[in-house]
């Protein structure tokens, strides 16, 4: 297994350990904001307004990230942080859900562009394929802390998964002895999805550039990534369940990202009529406000 600190900095008293995950996180994050600049910039809008708007949303998106799963893990019963409410704020300790960084970062995306006068269509068209990328290239980090893998298989891709780092459920080593127990690597599943759905959505863009409006890339990623999910979420058993039923509360979450992907596609192509909602433009607007 490798070790999930890389090294320790030592000054004083005080130690800071150096993880795997942080340095893989903020690499795929740089990764797919150098991605998103350059679809920004072939738009014809202002490249920088990646970098700048970063600032907003990354320190947004890793505060949506351990609420989401605060409040995900309390509602499946999980009761530490209403024990001890200083927990939320122990994020060494592990617990970041995506969607509330997906959710808190849009909050961020929005602000900015409304501040900027930016098109927010062009940046989610932009930013959307990339995301995917990104989260792509993050999850081997989650192979090096053992953890989001799924139930036991022989399938010969199973991976191992140490008895300190196991579920509750898989903890009894006598049925599950870590010599011989291998378990789906869910981690790497989405990773392959992720990847291959960035590839599609590319390359729609790019096989029917005329006839691609703004924000469809948005609601492809919308219906990639909800499906994508919806299917992982069934090798997930860490995930809660909603009571009475047997998805996920992530599950339904995914469900109604691509449903409402679907749906947006349809609206935006004149399948459906919603007279009830303005109509989109058939064009980007590029900002002429300057960053400062």
């Amino acid at each position: 297994m490798i070790n999930p600190i890389i090294f320790t900095i030592h000054i004083g008293s005080f130690s800071w350990p150096v993880r795997w995950y942080g340095v893989i996180l903020m690499t795929a994050t740089v990764i797919a904001a150098w991605l998103a600049e350059r679809e920004v910039r072939r738009r014809g809008e202002n490249g920088d307004h990646i970098w700048n708007a970063a600032i907003w949303l990354i320190p947004a998106g890793v505060l949506g990230a351990r609420l989401w799963f605060v409040v995900n893990a309390t509602l499946g019963g999980n009761l530490l942080y209403l024990d001890q409410p200083l927990q939320i704020i122990n994020i060494p300790a592990g617990g970041l859900h995506i969607y509330g960084g997906l959710l808190f970062g849009g909050i961020a995306l929005f602000l900015y562009a409304r501040r900027y006068e930016l098109d927010l269509w062009l940046l989610l068209d932009s930013i959307a394929p990339t995301i995917l990328i990104g989260q792509a290239l993050a999850r081997p980090a989650n192979f090096i802390n053992q953890e989001l893998y799924g139930q036991p298989t022989t399938l010969p891709w199973g991976i191992p998964i140490s008895a300190d780092h196991r579920l509750a459920i898989y903890s009894d080593l006598s049925l599950y002895p870590v010599a011989t127990t291998r378990f789906h690597p869910t981690f790497a599943y989405e990773m392959i999805w992720n990847f291959l759905a960035a590839a599609l959505l590319f390359w729609l863009l790019y096989r029917f550039a005329t006839r691609i409006k703004p924000g469809a890339m948005f609601a492809g990623w919308l219906i990639c990534a909800g499906v994508g999910r919806s299917i992982i979420e069934q090798f997930r058993p860490d995930q809660p369940r909603i009571p009475g039923l047997t998805l996920t509360y992530t599950n339904l979450v995914s469900l109604l990202m691509a449903l409402v992907g679907v749906l947006f596609l349809l609206w935006q192509y004149d399948v459906i009529h919603l007279s009830f909602l303005p109509d989109l433009p058939d064009a980007y607007k590029i900002s002429t406000k300057m960053i400062s």
